[in-house]
């Protein structure tokens, strides 16, 4: 199939695009590296009236350092990040997490901010955003608003984003000290989405655990348990059974919940033997 006709708009400021948003409201959807929203045009699961293209916007395009968090563009493409080495020094979790996004090609011209948007309940980069507690920015032509990523990611496909605003920039916490990371998913085959993905931040100072379940639910679900290294089985099992998990036609609920207890083990055992962060 092929797309149902619309307008289209290539804008050369935030602000355009803003403007654009605010007189089309919900008519209107923002073209970022269109790897999920290419496939939804053509098969006419969503038929906007006009397209925002932002890929000329270079202003969404930058990696900036700051004392506690690394700010990055909506428009920075997943292989940069992937290839960046201040996000790899400065969170690590995200690079951990990167190669299991889609595929290289896909990658090339998907965007950091896009798979956010786009909100999937399998999806690696709004995960490890809520793992980490990280924030979105959006703007709109009336104001510009920071959203913690617990709070953006609703449900499937479904944000805290208004129709008339545009992401312009994500907050990742800046790895903290004596912190130790692990990443692992579970697809039928490499690029396909994840069955079930597990993040982890090991604490070693708080003596704390984070983890953070991705395919199991319906928004990416976050947990946060005391550590003991004796207890590293008890606590994965204690943390899956803290979530909701759906079924569908790749997994049963129990199937879930038993991949989540794996993987969590997992990332938990792969944490704890990895060299934290900063001592």
């Amino acid at each position: 199939m092929k797309p149902a006709p619309f307008g289209y708009l290539r804008p050369e400021s935030v602000a355009e695009a803003c403007e654009a948003l605010a007189r089309h409201g919900e008519e209107a959807r923002i073209l970022a590296g269109g790897q999920s929203l290419g496939a939804m045009l053509n098969m006419r699961l969503v038929r906007p009236a006009l397209l925002v293209d932002i890929n000329r916007l270079d202003t969404l395009s930058k990696i900036e350092v700051t004392n506690e968090a690394v700010i990055t563009g909506a428009m920075v493409r997943q292989a940069d990040a992937l290839a960046d080495a201040r996000i790899r020094n400065n969170v690590p979790l995200l690079s951990m997490a990167l190669p299991h996004v889609g595929h290289y090609q896909t990658r090339n011209r998907g965007t950091l901010g896009g798979s956010v948007a786009h909100a999937d309940p399998s999806a690696e980069i709004p995960l490890v955003l809520a793992t980490l507690g990280g924030e979105v920015e959006l703007k709109s032509a009336r104001r510009t608003r920071r959203v913690r990523a617990g709070d953006f990611f609703r449900s499937a496909l479904v944000t805290a984003r208004a129709p008339e605003e545009v992401i312009t920039e994500l907050h990742w916490p800046a790895a903290a000290q004596r912190t130790r990371y692990a990443f692992e998913e579970f697809s039928v085959r490499g690029g396909d989405y994840a069955i079930v993905a597990v993040a982890c931040a090991l604490d070693e100072e708080r003596r704390s655990v984070r983890f953070g379940f991705g395919g199991c639910g319906e928004a990416p679900q976050v947990v946060e348990l005391g550590y003991d290294s004796e207890a590293i089985a008890q606590i994965a099992a204690d943390a899956a059974g803290k979530i909701e998990c759906r079924a569908d036609l790749q997994a049963s609920t129990a199937y879930r919940r038993n991949l989540a207890v794996v993987l969590a083990r997992r990332v938990l055992t792969a944490a704890s033997m990895r060299q934290a962060v900063s001592a």
